[in-house]
């Protein structure tokens, strides 16, 4: 029988993560914790500071900031969120985590910390952790992000990347380093065995709207299918004004609701810009999408590669793109081979190769 994962490395484990669990999205940190959790770890997730600059600037409303509790918060998993507020945005002001888990009556001493908010780095972070592993989600190649990366990485036990993109972009490393890509919680997206019948001719997007999300491709895909409905979910939309009129903006949805969502749709999109960024993305709407049985179009990057029997179509250029969209509106639906593909991406092993993993670091 195989050991849980809680079991591999200890019963206290802390991540310094980027996101916090209040919002619409969830991010790979989340759901570590929650399967962590599960299996009887007592688990901190302590996610970037809301700061008073950032609320005085915008870059957090008003409602976003009231949506977040103050203080630790224990969900349904088990799980202990923590999202600081603090007067200047890190890595600035006096902010130290371990002061901060000390003021909330949590004791800073833990068989293992997992960093991947280049941000939260402090000198405290390394006397807390038992096992100290860097699990970068993106590129930082330049910037405030890119110098404190140095020093966790410098620090660390070993490093965890969630693309081989990703670890290469540290440079050359004398720890024991894993790519580790995200997964999906593939009971969550199943639709009922019921719902056999085939999904009208929608597409969908969930996902955040910056820099690396291509508009332009949306709006030339909504002119050649013009039957096809694109409904685009995300926050904060900066959307073009000419979109064409089968381009519908949900604003955000809830992830509670991101099933019924993609249910509603034949094909999931990935319409990545190119912004370097991209390339070391391993975006979890990806098994998300096939999970829920839906046909998936991507732009292909180092980390997406094409599966036509699982009903995953990439493009590199736009005259390959429509092509693409075409193929996936073709593939039957629901996609019964995407499903299963997904079903091998579980939180529940990522986890477990993510434990093993620390278990081969040794304690300090």
């Amino acid at each position: 029988m195989r050991a849980d994962p809680a079991s591999v490395v200890g019963r206290r484990i802390l991540f310094l993560a980027h996101s916090h669990a209040f919002g619409p999205f969830r991010v790979g940190s989340h759901h570590y914790a929650r399967v962590l959790a599960g299996n009887g770890a007592e688990v901190v997730h302590l996610s970037t500071p809301i700061s008073l600059a950032h609320r005085a600037t915008g870059r957090v409303s008003r409602d976003a900031a009231a949506d977040v509790p103050e203080g630790p918060q224990r969900d349904a998993d088990g799980v202990t969120h923590l999202v600081p507020r603090t007067i200047l945005p890190r890595p600035y002001g006096r902010f130290r985590v371990a002061r901060e888990l000390r003021r909330h009556g949590i004791l800073p001493d833990f068989d293992a910390v997992l960093v991947d908010q280049p941000l939260l780095w402090d000198n405290s972070v390394r006397g807390m952790a038992r096992r100290l592993v860097y699990r970068p989600t993106d590129l930082y190649p330049v910037g405030v992000k890119a110098r404190r990366q140095r020093r966790i990485f410098e620090a660390s036990d070993g490093v965890v990347a969630t693309s081989a993109v990703v670890l290469h972009g540290l440079g050359a490393a004398d720890i024991p380093a894993l790519v580790l890509e995200n997964g999906v919680d593939a009971a969550r997206f199943a639709a009922s065995e019921g719902a056999a019948q085939a999904r009208p001719d929608v597409c969908v997007y969930v996902g955040a709207l910056d820099g690396r999300f291509d508009w332009e491709r949306v709006m030339a895909w909504a002119r050649s299918y013009p039957h096809v409905r694109f409904a685009i979910a995300g926050p904060a939309a900066a959307a073009p004004g000419d979109l064409p009129a089968n381009v519908e903006l949900l604003g955000p949805v809830a992830y509670d609701a991101l099933p019924a969502v993609l249910h509603d749709a034949r094909v999931g999109l990935l319409p990545l810009s190119d912004d370097p960024l991209n390339a070391g993305r391993s975006p979890m709407k990806l098994y998300e999408y096939l999970a829920a049985g839906l046909a998936v179009v991507a732009r292909a990057t180092p980390v997406i590669a094409s599966d036509v029997s699982a009903g995953l179509f990439t493009y590199t250029e736009p005259a390959q793109a429509d092509a693409a969209l075409g193929l996936a509106l073709e593939h039957p639906s629901p996609n019964a081979a995407g499903v299963r593909r997904a079903r091998t991406q579980s939180w529940e092993e990522k986890t477990r190769t993510l434990m093993a993993f620390l278990a081969e670091l040794p304690a300090r």
